[in-house]
């Protein structure tokens, strides 16, 4: 207790600071991930990418990155092990951020895209484990974040095969491409309203919903979610009517195809991105509000108040991570992986979409990352093999694997420099 008391500012201001790092780690590694498609085919331009990502990241993570947060993120650690000990949870969640920072900030440089969850889980776990007891762990919730390594990339992959075969046999390789498009990307549009709609109600504003008592059930989202299809195809139809067909001198008959599904992708990105910020940002916050809460409390409990002042630190960062330097993992996912176009990225963005909306149906463990990597990767296929850069590929998974043995390596080193420094 006398640590808290004694180091209790210097303990929120690292908490603020690690916080803000850990965002912007989120912001450069992850949120590249939901944007690399749109940019990659071109849909969106790398400026246009990050300032459609900073208003939507920031108004998921700030409007419904969750009232209140759990803060022993996913209960991977039991806190009554700590109730004695206050200040352990304190250097625990301290390292957690710091360490679950540091690796996001090498992966990035690197231009890995490596998932942000497993980064900040990894990292608990290796101060829990080391620092207190394995005891601390709840090891079960480990194993199924391992299962979620193979379940979301081929989960998407598999989706997005099929997505991209469809447009290939209803559209792309047809006698009239530009009149067979003009047929059928409406019902896509509506897909894709559909399922953005779904994975904002159940995954985004999920918290919204539990901290003012008002709840949805799946049919009632579907009945929304519909509703928003039906809107997002209407305004879909009116901006489609303004693509000319182009003439086919210029050696691309598809050119104004592929500029129709660029429209499409202008919406699934705004709304990926929002999912994105409401569902992310908490491996930002959670462990911070932690922190903010032992300090206040000087006890350890399992949920505490998410101050509105968090939100905002954990929106501010991912957008300053983004802007500074979420392009490498951009070029990763949109250009070196296989040669996206529009109606290819909008196969791989619909297909994640989709995979986060039947995770969140079902409760099956999933990434972000890997799901987008998987539907690229799906869509590659879907062209043939030969279409794909394997060596690209066989470093991203080697990088998933090395992740949460990272993220638990450096977190043990920090924790044990906590404890040395305060204890």
């Amino acid at each position: 207790m006398t640590v808290i008391a004694e180091y209790g500012q210097i303990l929120l201001i690292l908490a603020c600071v690690f916080g803000l790092f850990m965002a912007w780690g989120v912001g450069a590694n992850d949120v590249a991930n939901a944007m690399g498609t749109s940019v990659g085919s071109k849909a969106l331009t790398i400026k246009q990418a990050i300032f459609v990502a900073m208003i939507f990241e920031f108004l998921g993570a700030y409007l419904a990155g969750g009232a209140v947060t759990s803060t022993i993120r996913k209960g991977i650690v039991d806190p009554a092990i700590m109730a004695g000990t206050p200040e352990l949870l304190v250097y625990g969640m301290l390292s957690a951020l710091l360490a679950a920072g540091t690796w996001l900030l090498i992966a990035s440089i690197l231009g890995w895209p490596v998932s942000t969850t497993h980064s900040i889980v990894g990292a608990i776990v290796g101060f829990a484990a080391i620092g207190i007891s394995t005891e601390a762990v709840a090891w079960g919730k480990v194993l199924s974040i391992v299962a979620s390594w193979v379940v979301s990339p081929m989960l998407a992959g598999t989706i997005a095969f099929f997505i991209f075969r469809s447009v290939q046999r209803l559209i792309l390789n047809t006698e009239d491409p530009f009149t067979q498009a003009r047929r059928y990307i409406p019902f896509y549009m509506f897909a894709v309203g559909f399922l953005i709609a779904m994975v904002t109600l159940l995954k985004g504003l999920k918290h919204v919903f539990k901290d003012s008592g008002f709840s949805l059930s799946f049919l009632e989202s579907m009945l929304i979610a519909g509703v928003i299809g039906g809107i997002v195809c209407a305004i879909g139809v009116v901006m489609l009517r303004r693509v000319e067909p182009e003439q086919a001198d210029s050696g691309n008959r598809f050119a104004s195809v592929e500029k129709m599904f660029a429209v499409l992708m202008i919406f699934t990105a705004c709304a990926m991105a929002f999912a994105h910020g409401s569902n992310d940002v908490a491996n930002a916050v959670g462990p911070m509000a932690a922190v903010i809460n032992v300090v206040k409390t000087g006890s350890v409990t399992a949920k505490s108040a998410m101050p509105s002042w968090v939100l905002l630190i954990g929106g501010v960062g991912i957008v300053i991570g983004l802007a500074t330097y979420g392009f490498k993992v951009m070029a990763t996912i949109g250009k070196k992986i296989t040669e996206l176009t529009p109606s290819r990225g909008f196969a791989a963005e619909l297909a994640a979409a989709a995979t986060v909306v039947l995770a969140s149906g079902t409760g099956l463990p999933i990434s972000t990352t890997h799901t987008l990597v998987g539907a690229v990767l799906g869509v590659g296929l879907a062209r043939g093999i030969g279409a794909l850069n394997l060596g690209v590929v066989g470093s991203i998974f080697m990088s998933w694997v090395v992740t949460l043995p990272a993220g638990a390596g450096l977190a043990i080193l920090f924790f044990f420099f906590f404890k040395g420094i305060f204890g």
